[in-house]
C-alpha cells in the first residue's frame, strides 16, 4: 500500500494524507455471513441516560466483520478487505478441510492466492502460517498471539512480537519493548500485520473523527469548576489531575 496526497480542492483536503486502497477487493460485502450488526458505542447509561464514557458519540452505522477464531485450517487467501472497524485489513479466505470462509487479520504481504495454514505444530515457516509458540523458532516475529481464541497480544496495525526463548515458558518482547513471560501452548502468526503506514495518515478535518464517533475533547483549565478540577480563574498552581482529582504526571500507575 502507498500513500497518497490530496489535492487541496477545500480546507478539509488539504492536509489530508489517505492510502491507495487498489490493492483491496472492490466490494467489501462480499460473503455477507461473515459480518454482524455492530451497536455504536454512545458512551451514556442506558438508565439513565448520563455520560458515562467521555468524547464518545454519533457517528455513522457500519457492521463489524466476524473474524475467526479457530487454530487449525487450511486455506487460501481469497482477496483483501477494508474495515472500518479496524485499522489492519481484514482477509478473506477459504478452508480447504471445512470448505467454508472465514475471515482473519491480513498479515503483511500476503496477496490472493496465497496459501494459509493453522495447526498445533508445523515443520515449515512461511509468512501467514500460525501455530503454537513452542514449535515456532527463536526469533520469529509473530502477531495475534492468542489463548483460548482470545487474542492478546500485538494485533494493530503494524504491530508484531519477537519469540526471544523458549523453556518451560516462552518470552515475547511486546511492541512497547517490554519482555513478558507466557505459555508456549499460546498461538502466533508469523509475519507482521498489515497496515504499516496507518500511523503516517493524516485525516485532515475534524469531521472524519466525528464520523467514527469520537466528539471533541476540551482542556480541564478551560471549564468551569464544577466541571473539572483545574476549571476556574487561577491559571497555575495546581497539582494536574484526571476529572476525578487523581494525579497524573510523575505518579506510578502500575500496582506493585
Amino acid at each position: 500500500m502507498k500513500i497518497k496526497s490530496i489535492n487541496p480542492i477545500t480546507s478539509g483536503t488539504r492536509h489530508q494524507i489517505k492510502l491507495q486502497k487498489n490493492l483491496l477487493a472492490k466490494q467489501n460485502k462480499i460473503v455477507k455471513v461473515l459480518f454482524k450488526r455492530y451497536h455504536l458505542k454512545k458512551g451514556r447509561s442506558t438508565i439513565t441516560g448520563h455520560i458515562t464514557v467521555r468524547h464518545k458519540g454519533s457517528g455513522t452505522k457500519h457492521k463489524l466483520h466476524t473474524l475467526n477464531s479457530l487454530n487449525n485450517y487450511v486455506g487460501i487467501n481469497i482477496c483483501n478487505m477494508y474495515s472500518a472497524s479496524h485499522n489492519t485489513f481484514i482477509s478473506l479466505n477459504f478452508d480447504f478441510k471445512t470448505k467454508s470462509f472465514f475471515k482473519t487479520r491480513l498479515t503483511k504481504n500476503i496477496y490472493p492466492g496465497s496459501l494459509i495454514f493453522s495447526n498445533s505444530f508445523i515443520n515449515k515457516y512461511h509468512i501467514g502460517y500460525r501455530s503454537k509458540l513452542n514449535s515456532l523458532p527463536v526469533g520469529s516475529i509473530v502477531h495475534s498471539i492468542s489463548n483460548n481464541n482470545n487474542i492478546l497480544y500485538s494485533v494493530s496495525a503494524g504491530s508484531f512480537c519477537q519469540l526471544l526463548e523458549k523453556k518451560k515458558k516462552c518470552k515475547i518482547r511486546l511492541p512497547s519493548g517490554k519482555v513478558i513471560s507466557i505459555s508456549k501452548n499460546y498461538y502466533g502468526t508469523l509475519g507482521v500485520i498489515s497496515n504499516s503506514l496507518h500511523k503516517t495518515l493524516v485525516i485532515g478535518k475534524a469531521g472524519r473523527n466525528r464520523l467514527k464517533g469520537i466528539r471533541p475533547s476540551v482542556r480541564g483549565i478551560a471549564m468551569n469548576p464544577v466541571d473539572h478540577p483545574h476549571g476556574g480563574r487561577t491559571n497555575g498552581g495546581c497539582v494536574p489531575v484526571t476529572p476525578w482529582g487523581i494525579p497524573t504526571k510523575g505518579k506510578l500507575t502500575k500496582k506493585k
